[in-house]
């Protein structure tokens, strides 16, 4: 016994005392780096009165931004949703030569800038570039935004559903091709279920990143009036028209747009724990 006692250490805190200021630490970081600027945001949006607020947001500028916005977050979904669950089907069902670089590849939009991607696809899709279709088809229009919003959003599927299905395995579409399943059956009846909920979280991860899209838009649409996105509308309110009042109320609703997603994630990935 007094062995133990001597070698207790003589500054041991209590148990509970580590946790405690490390929750606190953390909760004051997240509230000095995200709360406050988003109550802030909320605030100012507000503050000039209900009125003000209603007609900013539907004002035509606003609501053509919201429109723009939403068709390009849909293409960019429905794209990387589909060619996030074959590449995520081809990582991890097949073995072929450049398979991790095919791999490591899929993440660059996480490493490199929007505003690079942006000026990247101006190289090869604008006038003059490699499959330059001219500035009024590509550039400056909406295939060219949508472009650049899929490569921004491109890993945010893929990685969603890619641990998913490597986790199965290949056992029970193995058991249905040797049964005679075809492989769009496999995949409906077998594969789609498996990866439904990861799925969906990649899809409401996807959507929220398209709709806050900034640089990447910004370069290739050439910021005319329109091609104005919604936040691009935020920026020229703020930056070219003094109206922050009105810039405010745009990016309100960009929030929201964002912590309903933030929401639905959580809710997605709770969902999933209690299935695994």
């Amino acid at each position: 016994m007094a062995e133990q006692i001597l070698s207790r250490p003589a500054s041991a805190a209590p148990p509970g005392t580590g946790r405690f200021a490390l929750r606190t630490i953390v909760v004051l970081y997240v509230g000095i780096i995200a709360v406050v600027p988003v109550s802030v945001l909320f605030w100012r949006a507000l503050k000039p009165g209900l009125g003000k607020f209603f007609d900013a947001i539907t004002a035509p500028a606003a609501i053509d931004a919201f429109e723009r916005t939403g068709v390009i977050a849909v293409w960019a979904v429905v794209l990387n949703t589909v060619f996030g669950v074959a590449v995520a089907l081809l990582l991890s069902r097949y073995r072929f030569p450049g398979r991790r670089i095919l791999d490591a590849f899929v993440d660059l939009p996480v490493a490199i800038s929007p505003i690079v991607v942006g000026m990247a696809l101006v190289l090869v899709y604008g006038a003059g570039g490699w499959f330059g279709l001219g500035v009024n088809q590509v550039i400056g229009a909406m295939p060219g935004m949508v472009l650049a919003t899929v490569f921004v959003s491109l890993p945010l599927v893929l990685r969603s559903v890619l641990p998913v299905l490597e986790e199965a395995g290949i056992e029970q579409e193995q058991a249905a091709a040797s049964l005679g399943a075809k492989w769009f059956a496999t995949f409906r009846r077998i594969t789609l279920p498996t990866i439904r909920t990861a799925l969906g979280y990649g899809v409401v991860l996807a959507l929220a990143r398209s709709i806050g899209e900034f640089g990447a838009v910004l370069v290739v649409s050439n910021n005319f009036q329109s091609t104005q996105t919604a936040p691009l509308l935020v920026d020229s309110l703020l930056q070219d028209d003094f109206k922050p009042d009105q810039a405010y109320a745009i990016a309100f609703v960009l929030m929201l747009v964002s912590i309903l997603a933030i929401v639905t994630t959580a809710l997605l990935r709770r969902r999933k724990q209690a299935t695994s």
